[in-house]
């Protein structure tokens, strides 16, 4: 069952819902930072550095969040993240390890698609 701050639960989580999440490069390129970082690292939303305004990202760590990717955790007066891994991992073997070995795509490209998603 989805908990009140909208992460699924591990049965919950969908293929078909990740790989969407993943289609964007920044969130692809998030993924990819979280899974080389060591498990339960936990990093606010502008922390990556992207340089897109706080609505985008808002939007880009909702969509990961709802598919079950990252989890997010109030800390206070700001909001952390991290990877759901031993869930990715259980639901979906490999899966972190195909994104670790495929490069995403340049910070630049996925800055300029996620500039012209942006409402």
């Amino acid at each position: 069952m989805v908990d009140a701050e909208g992460h699924p639960s591990r049965d919950e989580m969908e293929l078909p819902v990740i790989l969407n999440a993943l289609s964007d490069p920044l969130r692809y390129k998030v993924i990819q930072d979280f899974a080389a970082l060591p498990d339960g690292t936990e990093r606010t939303c502008l922390s990556f550095g992207f340089g897109v305004s706080k609505s985008t990202l808002s939007h880009h760590f909702r969509v990961l969040r709802e598919s079950g990717l990252v989890q997010q955790i109030n800390r206070g007066n700001s909001r952390k993240a991290h990877l759901r891994r031993e869930d990715l991992e259980a639901r979906f073997p490999g899966l972190l390890d195909l994104i670790s070995q495929n490069p995403s795509a340049t910070p630049e490209t996925a800055q300029a698609d996620a500039d012209a998603e942006a409402p």
